[in-house]
Order: C-alpha cells, then sequence, then structure tokens
C-alpha cells in the first residue's frame, strides 16, 4: 500500500475507475485510486456509509444477506499521499448492481422455474381478476424486501458521489469537472412508454397519440410482433409519421423468452428480424423479463427491460440507479418508476401519489424518469384521469423545473454521444470535445460541509447530500 500510485498496476488502476470516470465523463488524473489489497474470490454485501454495495472485499468476508449489520467500507479506506486505498473495486460493484448479480437467478442464470411455466401456459385463458389474484399472491411480502430499496434505488449513483467526495478531499480539489448528464443543462430526463399488449390497446393507439400530442409529450410504442394482435405496415406507420417511436416488445409476450438459453437464442434471432423489419432501435421483453448476461444476442441499439426496484415485477431484482449504463454494446434505459398496471392492480391506487414521490426521489439525483403506461389500461376514464394528471406533471417538470421530455431513441443518442465526449484543460477553464458537444455543459462538483454540490458553469444547478465523508 506504500507504493507510489503510478507505479501500481495500470490495468488494475484503469478497471478501478473506469466507473466513475465514463458516470461523470471527468478527467481520469483526478481518480487516484488503488486496491488496498486482493479481494475475496465471493462476492457479497457491505456497506459504504449508508448505501447498500455487493461485490468482493479485502480484508472481511462480505454478508451473503442484505439484511443484519453490513461492515462498512468507510472504515477501511486509506488516503494517503493524495491517493485513495480501496477495500473493494467501485466498478465491479456498480456492474454486479446494475446487471443484478446479486440475485441468485441472475448468479446461476436458472432457467424459469416450472411455477412459472405453468402460469404461462394457462394465463391466456384465465380472467383478468384471477390473473391479478395470482400475481398479488406471487408478489406478497414485498413490502419487506430489504434491497433494492422501495421506491428508487440510487445506490449506484450513491456510491459514485461518495466516492466523488473523497477524490476531492484526497486531491484538495475545489472544483472537480464533470460533463453535465443532459444536453442543455437539462436538470433531469423523462420518458414516457407505451406497451401495447392486446388488439384493444392497439386500437386505442391512436388516440392515446392525440392524448399525448396535447401535453406536448411524445413517446414510444412497444409492439409485440407475433399471436396478440396484427401488425401492419400502416400501424407501424401511423406511429412514426406523427414523430413517435417503435420498439419491439418480445416476440409474443409469452412469458417463456428466456426459459432456456437454447430457445432464447433461436426468438433472438426472430426478434432482431422484426427489428430490422420494424426499423426498431429499442428493445423491451415482455413482463421485464431478463438475463442481462444474454443480451449480446440481442441486435438492438438499447433495451429497457431492467427495472430500477422490482419488488412488484414477477422478476425481482433491480438495476439500483437512475442513470442509462451500458451492457456493451447495448445501452440500458431502466425503468425507475412503477408500471400503470402495478399501480392500478396490484397497489389499488388510483393517485398519481407514488409517481409523484418517484419523480422527486428521481430529480435529486438527476436521474432517468421512466414511464410505462398501456394503453391497454388507460382507456377507461378512472385510469386515463390518473394518466393525465401524469402528463401534466411532466409538463411542469418540463416547463419550469428544466426537465428535458424527450423519446426513449433521443436518450439513447444522446448517451452515446456523450460517452465519446471528453474534457480537455484551456486555460483556466474546459472545454468539451466531441460529437454533439454544442448540447453539452461544463459542470463542476464540489464539497460543502460533507455534501456534494454539483454547478453548471457559470450558475448552481443542484445540491444534494452524498452523506458525510
Amino acid at each position: 500500500m506504500h507504493e507510489n500510485w503510478r507505479h501500481r498496476g495500470s490495468a488494475d488502476h484503469k478497471a478501478m475507475i473506469e466507473g466513475i470516470t465514463q458516470y461523470y465523463r471527468c478527467p481520469e488524473r483526478y481518480m487516484r485510486f488503488a486496491p488496498k489489497g486482493p479481494l475475496s474470490s465471493v462476492s457479497g454485501y457491505f456497506r459504504l456509509g449508508d448505501v447498500t454495495c455487493f461485490g468482493g472485499y479485502c480484508g472481511w468476508p462480505p454478508s451473503q444477506l442484505s439484511t443484519g449489520t453490513l461492515h462498512d467500507a468507510i472504515t477501511d479506506i486509506v488516503i494517503q499521499d493524495g491517493t485513495i486505498y480501496l477495500p473493494f473495486d467501485p466498478s465491479q460493484v456498480a456492474t454486479s448492481l446494475r446487471r443484478e448479480l446479486y440475485v441468485d437467478d441472475w448468479r446461476h442464470t436458472k432457467p424459469m422455474s416450472t411455477l412459472a411455466k405453468m402460469y404461462y401456459f394457462v394465463r391466456p385463458a384465465l380472467p383478468v381478476a384471477m390473473r391479478r389474484h395470482l400475481q398479488k399472491f406471487h408478489l406478497r411480502g414485498w413490502d419487506k424486501m430489504p434491497f433494492p430499496h422501495w421506491p428508487v434505488d440510487c445506490s449506484v449513483d450513491q456510491m459514485f458521489e461518495r466516492l466523488l467526495l473523497l477524490v476531492l478531499k484526497a486531491g484538495r480539489v475545489e472544483r472537480l469537472p464533470i460533463i453535465w448528464f443532459w444536453p442543455e443543462g437539462a436538470s433531469s430526463c423523462a420518458i414516457v412508454t407505451h406497451d401495447v399488449e392486446t388488439e384493444l390497446g392497439r386500437d386505442f393507439c391512436g388516440e392515446l397519440m392525440d392524448l399525448d400530442d396535447s401535453f406536448g409529450i411524445k413517446a414510444s410504442f412497444q409492439v409485440i410482433p407475433e399471436q396478440r394482435y396484427v401488425v401492419s405496415p400502416e400501424f407501424l406507420d401511423s406511429i412514426r409519421r406523427r414523430g413517435f417511436e417503435v420498439v419491439v416488445h418480445d416476440l409474443n409476450h409469452d412469458g417463456h423468452l428466456y426459459r432456456d438459453q437454447e430457445q432464447f437464442h433461436k426468438r433472438a434471432s426472430e426478434i432482431n428480424a422484426y427489428g430490422q423489419a420494424y426499423g426498431a432501435e429499442g428493445f423491451r421483453a415482455g413482463s421485464l423479463y431478463r438475463k442481462q448476461l444474454w443480451y449480446d444476442a440481442l441486435e438492438f441499439s438499447y433495451d429497457m427491460s431492467v427495472p430500477n426496484v422490482a419488488h412488484l415485477d414477477p422478476q425481482h431484482g433491480g438495476c439500483c440507479t437512475v442513470m442509462p449504463y451500458f451492457l456493451g454494446g447495448i445501452l440500458e434505459l431502466p425503468v425507475t418508476t412503477t408500471q400503470d398496471y402495478t399501480l392500478f392492480n396490484i397497489l389499488n391506487d388510483y393517485s398519481s401519489c407514488l409517481w409523484q414521490q418517484q419523480i422527486q426521489l428521481i430529480a435529486r439525483r438527476h436521474g432517468l424518469m421512466s414511464f410505462i403506461a398501456h394503453p391497454d389500461y388507460i382507456a377507461t376514464s378512472r385510469e386515463r384521469h390518473v394518466y393525465e394528471k401524469l402528463l401534466r406533471r411532466l409538463v411542469q417538470l418540463r416547463d419550469n423545473e428544466g426537465v428535458w421530455t424527450t423519446t426513449p431513441g433521443e436518450v439513447n443518442r444522446w448517451w452515446r454521444q456523450r460517452a465519446e465526449m471528453r474534457l480537455v484543460k484551456e486555460g483556466d477553464g474546459w472545454r468539451i470535445e466531441g460529437s454533439g458537444k454544442e448540447r453539452a455543459r461544463v459542470a463542476y462538483a464540489s464539497e460543502k460541509e460533507g455534501r456534494l454540490i454539483l454547478t453548471l458553469e457559470g450558475e448552481a444547478v443542484a445540491t444534494h447530500s452524498a452523506g458525510r465523508s
């Protein structure tokens, strides 16, 4: 640990800082992290202050449970000669949380359970009331799950904030430059997505576009290629012609996409063909089933199948971040709010209070607010009224709070541009280089009373707590 940080393995250092430099798009020169020692071969839970982490750990066996008293990594961090020696790898932790490697089914890539197979076999014949009853039974005890944290989990985002505070402290840096998260200095981002699940939903899409347009909102429509309804070229053109986007939604939404790897690869090939035929850049799996380790078979630019917190979804887990992230060549746009179906049918909530709470929590992190509203479920007056309240709130966020309200495809294009941008020193300041730089903004991170302050060049845009270092 007493070696100079510049002489440590450059590959180890590069790997450790990759997560935080990609997240903030900040110069590597400030990221003086080094491993405190070898990590445990088995990953587990520990904490960084009040932030739950999952990964390997140095000198202490991480817990296999997220409950109980977790060891606090802050007590083991050493700052010496400007270098921060960490007992964990932050990039590994970010990957483990984002890709849900903390979930048993993910770590062992188990196929779909026999019970789930039986449910999806008989599901088409079940009345809606019976399906709702079975879903509630499956989800019983969801409100007692300690991790991820309901209703929004920001573990990845909070970990990076705490580490940035350590960087400022270790390097005695007053202001650290970053490339701001969203174009034109937008405070956060919001997207609306519509999963079209039935013929009734398909036939309501025109009226739904009229409703969205009346609020100046453009959305994406996730279309199921097979079995559920006829997908005509005219239907797809009616969506694109009005400035909305088409996304491929599973193959037939039967719940068997990830039944086993052989079937997944067969179906992925068919799904990719539909993506090309539809001119669709994005994909979403039915019921938000997912195995992120298999995504390399999908030929899409972005995916929208991973919930932030999945307590109320058929597959538990959650990516624990409110920011987009890359899965190889695919950009994941996480689902960061509760689906309308879940709100109405599982929680029996016909207010917009939960959405409002999630909006507030995501906005504090300048994250992506991603909503799912099914044309199948909001065609009736009671549900439509709740959806209209959401649209009015999004208009307020756009017009009064600087939230970028856009489509998934636009987020994908921006985030890819931002990932290739870099900061270059210019006199006493910094400038951004790369495609799309005219929309990008330089911002600065600083510390005040143990809190991380993010400031756009020339004006303060946010103050939020990252905890005390």
